[in-house]
């Protein structure tokens, strides 16, 4: 026997209620998210906002002095590439239960979003990339300027 109407406007209802304010507790702890990744080599810190922004920038341990100007530019954009990177994916994480249909209410189908539209393709890859940041594996960037990454 089938539902009745009320009764399932009822519960879509309060499924919807439930979805608004798990999305505005989403979004309040977004607001407040940053992450900070070093580079491979550990001359520099960079933090990323809530957007992905870049917030902060730390040279650590005075290695910016000997470094020539397009090895310090490579390890800023590695580690603010890769903050990005974690700060995406942690949105993805934190969006993916709206994303997925309601066992309650099935005509609530959830949203489709196509994050690497949104994001970009390196967002879908694994996170064995950030294994290789753990010195398993030198960074593009050191091949570019024919380095290995040894001292």
């Amino acid at each position: 026997m089938t539902e009745p109407l009320e009764k399932r406007l009822e519960k879509a209802m309060a499924e919807l209620q439930a979805a608004q304010e798990a999305v505005a507790r989403t979004e309040r702890e977004l607001r407040q998210a940053s992450f900070a990744v070093l580079s491979s080599d550990r001359a520099v810190r960079a933090t990323v906002g809530p957007q992905g922004e870049l917030s902060g920038i730390e040279f650590l341990e005075n290695k910016y002095r000997d470094m020539s100007p397009q090895e310090l530019a490579a390890s800023v954009l590695e580690a603010a590439n890769a903050a990005r990177l974690k700060m995406n994916r942690h949105v993805m994480k934190a969006m993916a239960p709206f994303t997925e249909p309601s066992s309650n209410v099935p005509e609530l189908k959830g949203f489709e979003l196509d994050w690497e539209r949104i994001f970009g393709p390196e967002v879908l890859r694994d996170d064995d990339e950030d294994k290789a940041r753990d010195g398993q594996a030198a960074p593009a960037w050191r091949d570019a300027l024919g380095e290995d990454g040894e001292d």
